[in-house]
């Protein structure tokens, strides 16, 4: 039998292994959530670091500096600042006779700027564009993300401006994070747009943090649960219910789903589950070379393509 002495070491061993594995959390979940100044401080794509550097990127965490609009549009455009839960910055492109408005919203540690080829895409079409800085990045309050959370009531505030301005045919297209916070704003807040286009929403917060461990090729449980956890707690929302598979289900608008096929942050199985769940008219395309990127770089074609056949059938 093992003594009292062997059993009291096996239990403060116990005990220290989960405390530091909470700070591991804790502070990996800070990073992942708030962004820094340094823009030289970005870490690398975690399958081109070292074992040194993915073993410390593991225990420390990512770096991601405050995104910054790289560049304006070469076209007239108005700057808007809308405050919502945050005092978010836009830009607004009139386009003759326009079709309607289709509103973009970026991703992941991502800004408006990086939508502007897009956007002459769909002015292209025959739309006028908005393009939105979430909390955090570019010309937005804040230092702070919340994957798609609390970004739901920015993309509302967006609808909500629109409306109030005559306009009646309000198009949504987001990417990643981008796609998560539509989903959640038509679930939260029952907002009808004419269509909405999103690029590869993850299915859930859960398992989009499982993901980026895989990445790193470091097992998934106890962190990515303990990251989830500490991630909601610092940002004040229970993160294992923020659930894009769940959200689908309030979601009756005409709606065109994209993925790429290589995507090796959002699994097929997520996209499917979603588009299954969608309860309004529907469409998926898919692009088989293309990863969590913008399926502009190798499928410029076929995604102009896509979303001038979606929105030329609303």
């Amino acid at each position: 039998m093992i003594n009292k002495k062997k059993l009291k070491v096996i239990g403060w061993s116990i005990l220290i292994v989960f405390i530091l594995l909470n700070i591991v959390a804790y502070f990996h979940a800070y990073k992942f959530t708030h962004f820094g100044e340094n823009t030289d401080m970005r870490t690398k794509d975690p399958k081109s670091l070292s074992y040194f550097r993915r073993v410390k990127t593991l225990f420390l965490g990512i770096n991601n500096p405050r995104p910054t609009n790289g560049q304006l549009p070469g076209k007239p455009y108005q700057t808007i600042l809308l405050k919502s839960n945050k005092t978010i910055e836009c830009w607004l492109m009139k386009t003759e006779n326009a079709k309607g408005t289709v509103v973009l919203f970026h991703g992941f540690a991502g800004e408006k700027s990086s939508l502007l080829e897009k956007s002459a895409i769909f002015q292209e079409l025959g739309y006028n564009t908005m393009l939105v800085d979430f909390m955090g990045s570019g010309g937005s309050e804040g230092n702070q993300t919340t994957i798609g959370f609390f970004e739901a009531e920015q993309v509302k505030s967006c609808f909500d401006y629109l409306k109030k301005n005559n306009e009646n045919k309000i198009y949504l297209w987001g990417t990643s994070m981008g796609a998560v916070a539509i989903m959640k704003a038509i679930n939260d807040y029952a907002i009808q747009p004419a269509g909405i286009m999103i690029e590869c929403p993850f299915g859930s917060m859960y398992e989009t943090v499982c993901a980026r461990f895989r990445l790193m090729h470091a097992p998934t449980v106890p962190m990515a649960g303990l990251l989830v956890f500490w991630g909601g707690l610092q940002n004040n929302f229970w993160a294992f219910g923020h659930n894009p598979i769940r959200y689908a289900e309030k979601i009756t608008c005409p709606t065109l789903l994209m993925y790429g096929e290589l995507d090796d942050k959002v699994s097929r199985k997520e996209i499917d589950e979603i588009y299954a769940n969608l309860k309004g008219p529907k469409q998926i395309s898919t692009y088989p070379n293309a990863g969590h990127v913008s399926y502009l770089t190798e499928y410029g074609k076929e995604w102009r393509a896509d979303v001038n056949n979606f929105l030329s059938a609303l």
